[in-house]
């Protein structure tokens, strides 16, 4: 029973570590998540595009992160991110690199 519990336990602090650390690098997300898109298909905003982003970047960044979650036009749920968090820390990322 303490073996179970061991490995439960690490596991779970696995998984927390592992997801407060991609939620907490939105580049890191950016890269893995969102950079395949946003630099090859022509209608999603590019990277540092500040012309594209401004009208977005208008609205706030909890709209736009509400507006990924649920996906928009080719853009699929969470934009392939993991969890709402890894979406804020991309969504954020984008918007300070187009300032």
């Amino acid at each position: 029973m303490k073996r179970v519990m061991f490995v439960v336990f690490v596991a779970t602090a696995a998984l927390l570590t592992t997801g407060q650390v991609a939620a907490a690098d939105g580049k890191a997300v950016y890269d893995k998540s969102c950079a395949g898109c946003h630099a090859a298909i022509p209608t999603a905003p590019k990277l540092g595009d500040k012309a594209a982003w401004a009208p977005l970047i208008k609205r706030g960044s909890k709209d736009l992160t509400a507006s990924v979650i649920k996906g928009k036009g080719a853009m699929p749920p969470k934009g392939g991110a993991a969890n709402d968090a890894d979406v804020k820390a991309a969504v954020d990322y984008m918007i300070n690199a187009a300032k």
